[in-house]
């Protein structure tokens, strides 16, 4: 390595530099302000962990996504992690142990072996909150109007939320009765809505068949008209997507109450995650974006690994994405530039002022600095004995 790559960093992984660096910052230390004003409790899981309990309970397309390390002092492998609900869940179910509801939230990097899409680098910092010991309609509630809270903070306009439901592909793909390669594909073909590959796919099922539904329910997508034709794609089908189906139904109604100016809908493809949802699940998205800016849903299956079945339901975001999308307001209050002197009253008027003001003491190699090409936009001066601070300019 030449002296002139030292510098480079691999690729998807930059730095965050001033001020950007301050406004990512101000805004995970306010949505998890939020969270924790919901009564959310805050949690640090550890950056590596054994992959055992990375992987518990999650899907494939996660395992893809972990660094994976060997651990010097014991031999076993161990992961970097690449999403931090399977690490709540594990704290949940073994560290903390509670009775009855508990909530916490949770904000750091996370790593990936590639980014998610193009828009995104390897190093989100995702934040995000776990309710679990409920498995009711008011927890799934108060995790989506938490997180369209958070997105409220961020500063974001005019979201959509769409709702869908895991277990009615679920249903689906078990009564399709497919190997598991022609499975895997079905799903990656879902994910992607890729209408095209699922005709290929399941185009000599009958319209009827497990097979056929699914075929049809990947063009449904939209308003409450989207929830009716699922409804007849559906028609005669298992009790169970009838359920599911009138959860979705009851979730939108009161979506709609609540949060009169947000527009909901319905996509049917929404698998996209890391595999280990397994009831109502719901994304986020703004216009101009591809990508769901946050998501979530309920996954009652991961603490059972742990030793401990505990219904669940989250969302996560990434504070990252959220700050080049949001309109948020700058509340900086300006920086005041002190000048270099031997005055020991000046030492008690700076103190004075850090209690609220950023403050910046000149050094003796910052003799004529212009402070404001260093960011200040006052100035401590002394008049008639006393320090004071002025305006620049």
């Amino acid at each position: 390595m030449t002296v002139s790559d030292r510098w480079l960093l691999p690729d998807g992984v930059e730095d965050i530099l001033p001020p950007l660096a301050g406004r990512i910052e101000s805004l995970r230390r306010d949505v998890m302000d939020t969270c924790q004003r919901w009564g959310y409790q805050l949690v640090i899981p550890p950056l590596i962990e054994y992959l055992e309990s990375l992987f518990t309970g999650t899907g494939h397309d996660l395992e893809l996504q972990t660094f994976k390390l060997t651990d010097q002092l014991t031999g076993r492998m161990m992961g970097v992690r690449a999403d931090m609900t399977p690490q709540a869940a594990r704290i949940d179910a073994h560290t903390l142990g509670q009775e009855g509801i508990t909530r916490l939230c949770y904000a750091g990097h996370v790593l990936h072996t590639r980014p998610r899409h193009m828009l995104t680098g390897r190093t989100p910092i995702q934040a995000g909150c776990e309710l679990f010991g409920s498995a009711s309609e008011s927890a799934d509630m108060e995790v989506i109007s938490l997180m369209l809270e958070a997105l409220r903070v961020a500063g974001l306009p005019r979201i959509h939320l769409d709702l869908a439901h895991v277990s009615i592909y679920e249903s689906l793909i078990g009564e399709a009765d497919v190997d598991r390669e022609t499975e895997a594909a079905i799903f990656d073909a879902m994910a992607r809505k890729s209408v095209p590959e699922l005709d290929d796919l399941l185009g000599r099922c009958p319209p009827d068949s497990a097979g056929g539904r699914l075929r049809e329910l990947a063009r449904v997508s939209g308003g409450p008209e989207a929830l009716a034709q699922a409804r007849r794609i559906l028609q005669g089908a298992s009790e169970n997507l009838n359920a599911a189906l009138d959860q979705l139904g009851r979730v939108a109604d009161m979506l709609s109450r609540a949060f009169p100016d947000i527009r909901f809908g319905f996509d049917f493809c929404e698998l996209r995650g890391y595999n280990y949802h397994t009831g109502l699940v719901f994304a986020a998205y703004v216009p101009g974006h591809g990508d769901a800016v946050a998501k979530g849903g309920r996954y009652d299956a991961i603490g059972s690994d742990f030793g401990r079945a505990r219904p669940a339901t989250g969302f996560s975001l990434d504070i990252r994405a959220l700050v080049s999308l949001g309109e948020r307001p700058q509340r900086s209050a300006g920086t005041i530039w002190a000048p270099a002197s031997d005055d020991p009253a000046l030492e008690g008027v700076i103190a004075g002022l850090r209690l609220t003001e950023t403050v910046v003491r000149a050094l003796p190699e910052d003799e004529g600095a212009d402070p404001a090409q260093r960011g200040c936009d006052r100035v401590l001066v002394r008049q008639n004995g006393q320090w004071v601070v002025e305006k620049l300019g």
